[in-house]
């Protein structure tokens, strides 16, 4: 599931959330692993990416795994509440005018191999992700493999493009951070609301420039690779920007030459790798934070199908699940003893978004066939038919960027247009638009999860309806739908779940933002880009509720797609495991999983 920069409420603030942390060590924390303590958890999508902040990589089943083998500043609890971890590191705000943060790594948090997390590593995370450094004009689409969406053989040498979180806020950025010993100072070129929330370290900076550079030595690597961002050296730093947008791209255990590929510094390590079956993660001794794990080794099998992961926990091949409710897996779950069984909604929703350039083949280019197909998708059909079983209260969504019961919801669903012009399926309203346009049998090649149940049957409703209007929907599904997000000539139109990663105002940016990560569908609308512009230093809540309702509405005036539920959500585990408490928006149930505890061990 791809992972959305989208927020559920609420917004940080410079006065709310500036608070001066000092700088601290780190603690020497004891062991607290269980020997020979193991579980096994199902995830509905293989693991396929280590690096997920980039565009191919930015999905929930991969930021999942990162989540559990990396440190970082801050973390979201099951509240949803920002919670920091002093343990790895600190910041502060020393200047709100201009603002400047600096961040601290506390002493003795190391990678895996024993390298010290430093300056270099956040610089690099700079870098990457904010795009400054980026050759200005290169689009990377031509170079993209419609197949596979990942960067083709021919992609130049000779040009620097880090595919990081474009969008997301460090592009505020502009000017290279200053660093000193374990310390990165940036400095804002305006007031970004949300600053807390962009910035933490990636992938390790000496792995990156061993392999972009050569240099076998670590802190030469790491000196070469800080240089290289200093002096802006577009030779090394084309080397630097194409490892670190593909060489973490793998789906199975890399080879041994390859082995630094799995350094990392959080509480977990890769130890094993079987693709398409299941990813083995195991206490890392050489983790010094904190958030010490309990359980010494945990596996995660892929399971894309919801009841086979129900009769995978049945059978005791895993001991906790969350997969995609349906009202089969509830009814399976409730069959099951020794199972505790959670419920509640999900920072996800269902939405289908429409190709604005580059599709498959070209047919949203022309707002009325737009505006014509979004007329055929019965989402009252599909919430009745696969939501409502497991929540008799369940609605269709109607705003982009509000969520139902959250501050603005209301009055965006009466201002956006969303529920009035797309609220029932109006098949004669479309075929007059495909006949005002000119167009015959315009095709739709939809991608989605194949290997989701659910996709499928959405899949089937909205084909037999676009068709009655006289449109020709084909399938563009797929199991590895998500590598194929944004890749040119792939699709014209999709559907999936955006998973919130925070309660950031700002974070749409990145999904409707011309250029930004999660701007699959190449929209692009200047007065959009202006507004996100202005919600990016708007400190007062009623003013970002303001500017994300004229955003909402501009977005449906454009017939950008449409939202279509809430998720339900369930979560199961066995009597072997204790402490499982998920959470709204991604990491959900990972989120403390170093306070899972065993019951038994092997």
């Amino acid at each position: 599931m791809r992972i959305s920069r989208i927020g559920a409420a609420g917004a940080a603030t410079i006065a709310a959330s500036a608070l001066v942390l000092s700088a601290c060590a780190a603690p020497q924390q004891e062991s607290e692993v269980v020997e020979g303590s193991s579980i096994t958890v199902a995830w509905n999508q293989p693991f396929y990416s280590y690096n997920s902040n980039t565009s191919f990589g930015n999905a929930t089943a991969n930021a999942n795994i990162v989540y559990m083998t990396s440190g970082a500043f801050n973390y979201y609890d099951n509240t949803p509440e920002l919670q920091q971890d002093e343990s790895f590191g600190t910041y502060e705000v020393v200047s709100e005018d201009p603002l400047v943060v600096e961040y601290t790594i506390a002493d003795g948090v190391q990678w895996s191999d024993e390298v010290p997390v430093d300056e270099a590593d956040m610089l690099l995370a700079w870098a990457a992700n904010s795009g400054v450094l980026n050759t200005p004009e290169f689009d990377p689409s031509e170079f993209t493999d419609p197949e596979t969406g990942e960067f083709t053989d021919d992609y130049p040498t000779d040009v620097v493009y880090f595919d990081g979180a474009l969008g997301g806020g460090l592009e505020n950025v502009s000017q290279t951070p200053e660093i000193e010993d374990g310390t990165i100072t940036l400095e804002y070129d305006n007031i970004f609301v949300d600053w807390e929330l962009v910035f933490g370290v990636g992938l390790p900076a000496h792995v990156v420039a061993q392999r972009a550079l050569g240099i076998e030595d670590a802190q030469e690597a790491k000196d070469a690779l800080v240089e290289a961002i200093q002096n802006e050296d577009q030779e090394a730093l084309a080397a630097i920007s194409s490892v670190w947008n593909s060489d973490w791209n793998f789906t199975e255990m890399p080879a041994e030459e390859d082995a630094n590929l799995l350094v990392v510094n959080g509480p977990y390590q890769i130890t094993d790798f079987v693709a398409d079956q299941y990813i083995t993660l195991e206490a890392n001794p050489n983790y010094v934070g904190a958030n010490t794990p309990q359980i010494e080794e945990v596996t995660v099998r892929f399971i894309t199908d919801p009841l086979a992961a129900v009769q995978a926990l049945a059978n005791g091949e895993v001991d906790v699940i969350s997969p995609q409710a349906t009202a089969d897996v509830a009814d399976a779950l409730a069959e099951l003893d020794g199972i505790t069984v959670l419920n509640g909604i999900e920072g996800t929703y269902e939405h289908i978004d429409l190709q604005f350039d580059q599709s498959k083949s070209g047919t949203f280019n022309d707002p009325l066939v737009r505006e014509a197909f979004l007329k055929t998708i019965p989402r009252q059909q599909i919430v009745d038919t696969l939501i409502k079983p497991l929540n008799p209260e369940a609605e269709v969504r109607n705003s982009q960027l509000f969520v139902p019961g959250a501050p603005g919801y209301d009055e965006t669903v009466e201002n956006n247009g969303m529920a009035e012009q797309f609220g029932e399926v109006d098949i004669e309203g479309a075929q007059a638009l495909l006949a005002e346009a000119g167009v015959t049998n315009p095709e739709v090649c939809i991608l989605y999860a194949t290997n989701n149940p659910r996709r499928v049957n959405e899949f089937a409703l909205i084909q037999e309806s676009a068709n009655q209007a006289g449109f020709n929907v084909t399938d563009c599904g797929s199991d590895q739908w998500g590598g194929l997000l944004g890749t040119p000539g792939a699709y014209d139109a999709v559907f999936f779940g955006w998973q919130s990663t925070s309660l950031g105002v700002t974070n749409s940016s990145a999904t409707f933002r011309t250029g930004g990560i999660n701007n699959l569908n190449f929209y692009s609308n200047p007065e959009v880009d202006a507004l996100l512009e202005e919600l990016d230093t708007a400190l007062d809540p009623q003013e970002q509720i303001d500017i994300q309702l004229q955003i909402d509405k501009l977005l449906m005036d454009d017939y950008y797609g449409l939202t279509i539920f809430q998720f339900p959500g369930i979560t199961a585990y066995s009597d072997r495991v204790e402490g499982v408490s998920p959470g709204p928006i991604s990491p959900t149930i990972f989120w403390n999983i170093w306070d899972w505890t065993p019951t038994e061990t092997e």
